[in-house]
Order: C-alpha cells, then sequence, then structure tokens
C-alpha cells in the first residue's frame, strides 16, 4: 500500500510554495481507517517562517476528523530519503505510534522504511503533559 502514499506525496510535492528555497517537498499520511491526507510546503517572504509539507498534511487530517497515523510518506524534488524535520518528527509522533511506518522516498518511490520510534526515540509524550 506504500505507493499509493507515495503517489499522494509527489502530486502534493507538485503544489509546494517554495520560491526561496526551490526545494519543494510532499507527505502524505494514512489513517487506521484507510483516509490519506497530503500536504506541500509553503514559504513566505519572512523566509525561513512558513510550514513543512508534514505540518500542512497534519492540519489537512486535523480538519479532516483524525484518527490513528499508521503510515507516512515523504518526498523532496532534490533530495532522494528525505526524512521529517526534527519539529515534523515531534508534530507526527503527537498522532503515531513507535511503529508507524515512515516511507523515505525519491522520484521513483519508495527507498526506504523507518519507524518513528527509530527517528524520534525519546520524543515528547503528551501523556506525560496531562
Amino acid at each position: 500500500m506504500s505507493h499509493d502514499l507515495f503517489e499522494a506525496a509527489k502530486a502534493a510535492m507538485a503544489k509546494a510554495y517554495a520560491p526561496y528555497s526551490k526545494f519543494p517537498v510532499g507527505a502524505a499520511l494514512r489513517t487506521e481507517d484507510g483516509r490519506v491526507f497530503a500536504g506541500a510546503n509553503i514559504e513566505v517572504a519572512s523566509y525561513p517562517e512558513g510550514w513543512c509539507a508534514e505540518t500542512t498534511a497534519l492540519g489537512h487530517y486535523i480538519m479532516g476528523g483524525g484518527g490513528k497515523i499508521t503510515e507516512i510518506a515523504v518526498i523532496a524534488e532534490r533530495m532522494a530519503k528525505c526524512s521529517p524535520c526534527g519539529g515534523c518528527r515531534q508534530r507526527l509522533a503527537e498522532f503515531c505510534r513507535p511503529e508507524t511506518k515512515v516511507y523515505l522516498c525519491d522520484n521513483g518511490g519508495v527507498v526506504e522504511t523507518v519507524t518513528m520510534g527509530e527517528m524520534l526515540p525519546y520524543g515528547f509524550q503528551g501523556d506525560i503533559l496531562k
């Protein structure tokens, strides 16, 4: 099932607004009920302000009702195996389990699969803040 998630991330990347960095990124995530939410990075003139593709996808996901995220795909136009930045790893971890699969892609498809636990082994846990 990872190929359709890759395709959703790639389609999102095509919509990126990255006039300053010229570094388009796309991300897509799937919930356990099969819904897919995608997003692209968006830059603004007060660079480096703006938001990452994963953050955009999370916004769509929250507005779409949320749920547990089971898979994530990330692709960048100019970098194979682009992984979520540190901030996005923490944002994603809020809605994932450590075993959630993260697909790192190039223009041809999935290049490597890791888990959120591998990417963010010591992330903050929201339940300790309650």
